[in-house]
């Protein structure tokens, strides 16, 4: 017997209803509500594991660090709970047929670019960990109250979760990424890393401060109002730039309140307002990615047609703690063509497929995307961008981990892979750095993202 989400990657294949570029929006019905903590996950993924038992139950048996683990609290080195794991197996250009309907696109296309090189260590997977019951509390809220106006731009009644865990439109599953779980206030320093492919490198690091208050559990959602997030983007390298602030806030209403954002110079000591900041404009060590590649993509959806491809078995990066572990350092990490394979982890889970393609008469460097969703925590974790002339031209991965002080998926160290160039970006580095991010410390407030905080700010 199919399960339920089963039966709606079937759908999502075969029928328009999931395909459609702008659908009809309906409410769940009371039984689909009901399945979530029953026969789904209370986030909306699908409990049981697969036919050959590579992805196994979802259990949710730990909440924050596992039993008898030592961590001490935000801003410190997460510890690895699955440290001492070997891999199952790795796949090389030369057994990758073997796994290749297990694999991205992305994926096979870097094994085509990097055939010697290039190579992905397969680990048990798990899916071990949960959400705070607020939160699980707020997703079924959501399922039950999310609602989508102004052509899916305008999202109204989502707090502190994804907002449609059964989705039904492609729409909504891009809505689901951007409002997955994430830290209420995260404070870091990131370094970035552009390698070259014969093995130069041009450095960029950042102050990163984020405030997120539709994820601020201490607020019930009818508390919840104005703008859901707030960004303050610090250039500390290159030396050229340095010093340069960019502040800004958002809401879920991209129709009729669109992304703010000012930018503090600090050759001029001048606070400017940003006509639009987002979608595909340079960002970046080297303006290597646009602006929306950030956690895969980010800000208004209004430039793509958004549809669900279904769902599929792939092997991602997941529980990368790994990438984070101070003894590793950069010289060691950042090889040619990509990342020392070896510091990499791959599971197998179940993802759903979204594609985005531009609209008629506008816009992007990318014409088409298509990103990778882990149905456990909703967050984008691979995405493979097309160009223009249809031939794909990067490929980005985003390795998460399990944050035992957020007690939720956090996005780790971002990958944009250029198939064109040869070179790619490594961003939210944090190894070589003193202090870890620090999340949920209470330090952030909305008076620090205006324009006047920037220029008081600023050097």
């Amino acid at each position: 017997m199919k399960t339920f989400m089963q039966k709606i990657a079937l759908t999502a294949i075969s029928a328009g209803a999931l395909v459609m570029a702008n659908p009809t929006w309906a409410k769940l019905s009371a039984d689909e509500i009901k399945s979530l903590g029953t026969t789904l996950t209370p986030m909306g993924a699908e409990k049981e594991g697969n036919k050959d038992g590579t992805i196994p139950p979802y259990s949710g048996k730990w909440l924050g660090a596992p039993p008898g683990m030592n961590f001490s609290g935000t801003g410190k080195v997460y510890p690895d709970p699955y440290g001492t794991e070997k891999p199952l197996f790795t796949i090389t250009a030369q057994n990758m047929a073997q796994y290749a309907s297990r694999l991205s696109e992305g994926e096979k296309a870097m094994f085509k670019k990097y055939p010697a090189t290039f190579r992905m260590p397969v680990y048990p997977s798990h899916r071990d960990f949960r959400y705070p019951d607020k939160v699980l509390a707020n997703v079924k809220d959501n399922a039950a109250s999310a609602t989508l106006a102004d052509d899916g731009l305008n999202l109204k009644g989502a707090f502190g979760g994804p907002a449609f865990p059964i989705p039904k439109s492609g729409i909504e599953l891009l809505w689901n990424t951007q409002t997955v779980y994430r830290a209420t206030n995260e404070i870091a320093t990131y370094d970035q890393a552009v390698v070259y492919p014969e093995g130069n490198i041009a450095w960029g690091r950042v102050s990163y401060k984020i405030l997120a208050p539709i994820n601020n559990l201490s607020l019930d959602r009818k508390e919840f109002s104005g703008p859901s997030n707030y960004f303050n983007v610090t250039t500390l390298v290159p030396d050229r730039d340095k010093g340069t602030i960019i502040v800004g806030n958002e809401t879920t209403d991209f129709a009729n309140h669109p992304r703010l954002s000012w930018q503090y110079s600090p050759g001029t000591r001048r606070v400017r307002q940003l006509p639009s900041y987002g979608f595909d404009m340079p960002n970046g060590a080297g303006g290597f990615r646009t602006v929306d590649d950030d956690r895969l993509f980010n800000g208004s959806p209004e430039r793509y047609d958004w549809k669900i491809l279904g769902k599929k078995e792939i092997y991602i990066p997941y529980h990368a703690y790994k990438l984070d572990d101070p003894k590793v350092k950069y010289a060691e990490m950042l090889t040619k063509g990509h990342i020392d394979p070896d510091l990499m982890r791959y599971e197998l889970h179940r993802v759903w497929l979204l594609e985005g393609t531009v609209k008629q008469g506008v816009r992007h460097q990318y014409a088409k995307r298509v990103m990778y969703v882990d149905e456990d925590s909703w967050n984008s974790v691979m995405a493979d961008n097309y160009d223009s002339r249809g031939e794909l031209w990067r490929v980005a991965m985003v390795n998460l981990v399990y944050a035992y002080d957020l007690q939720g998926y956090h996005v780790r160290v971002a990958l944009y892979h250029d198939l064109q160039s040869g070179a790619y970006l490594a961003d939210r580095l944090a190894n070589e750095q003193a202090k870890p991010a620090k999340i949920n410390s209470g330090e952030l407030k909305a008076s620090d993202y205006t324009p006047d905080a920037a220029r008081q700010s600023g050097l």
